[in-house]
């Protein structure tokens, strides 16, 4: 399968929507709640519209799931997963770190992903067997092989879980650099290489849409914390690979 297309198309649906987000950045928007409490902003609902109406224009067969609007089945095995604004906390604030995340899933595995990063202008991307790129330069992650050296950045410790608490304090005891620089920047930070580990305890499908591919063609992980790869499980990690061992063994045994 030539993926090219279907990779070129998800860079600029994630540029484009990026754009509509920008309307509203640092503009004082006011989030409405969902049921759940999250927030959610027009800057949200008009981007993932925008998404919407651009695959239903060019690939009418195809699914598409999205964070704001649900799910749309099709008659092929091809899935879009979209997450409009991954960090509308963030964007709400003005905090610049918040993304625009597109991913194609094929028969259930993410072949090609697009996480774009409007108000610094990045740009992360990858295809099955054509590299992951940032900003036009190949990504990779990091060489970092010892945890006391390695960055280890998650969305939240404010709102510990059992399970998470047990897991930072012992990458604590390992003395690695743990930071909040979360949500889709952390992944981002691991892909590129300026961070070794990314964890959440909790993911949709399109929280983490195009980080199975980013990170397999950066040169890491991404899964579940039991080591699975995908998309899928509910939760997320993504390692570089010198310290994946290290990390899978740390989660499941401590």
């Amino acid at each position: 399968m030539n993926l090219q297309p279907y990779l070129e198309f998800a860079t600029s649906l994630a540029y484009h929507a990026g754009k509509i987000t920008l309307r509203y950045f640092n503009t004082g928007v006011v989030p409405d709640r969902k049921e759940n409490n999250d927030p959610v902003t027009i800057a949200d609902r008009e981007a993932e519209a925008y998404v919407r109406a651009q695959v239903e224009k060019h690939y009418p067969d195809h699914a598409i799931v999205g964070e704001e609007y649900g799910e749309r089945e099709g008659k092929l095995p091809f899935r879009w997963i979209v997450d409009p604004i991954d960090g509308t906390i963030s964007f709400v604030r003005g905090v610049p770190l918040y993304g625009v995340l597109i991913a194609l899933e094929v028969e259930g595995v993410v072949k090609v992903g697009a996480a774009y990063f409007p108000p610094l202008d990045e740009m992360l991307t990858a295809g099955e067997g054509l590299g992951c790129w940032w900003n036009g330069r190949r990504a990779r992650v990091s060489s970092v092989s010892k945890l006391s050296e390695a960055c280890v950045v998650t969305s939240d410790f404010q709102h510990l879980s059992a399970k998470m608490s047990d897991v930072v304090q012992r990458f604590e005891k390992r003395r690695a650099l743990l930071r909040t620089w979360g949500d889709a920047y952390g992944y981002l930070l691991v892909a590129t290489g300026r961070a070794e580990v990314a964890l959440d305890p909790r993911m949709d499908v399109y929280d983490c849409g195009p980080y199975p591919v980013i990170m397999k063609e950066a040169g890491g992980f991404f899964g579940a914390w039991n080591g699975i790869e995908g998309h899928a499980h509910g939760e997320g990690l993504a390692c570089n690979a010198a310290l994946q061992h290290e990390v899978l063994s740390l989660m499941r045994d401590g």
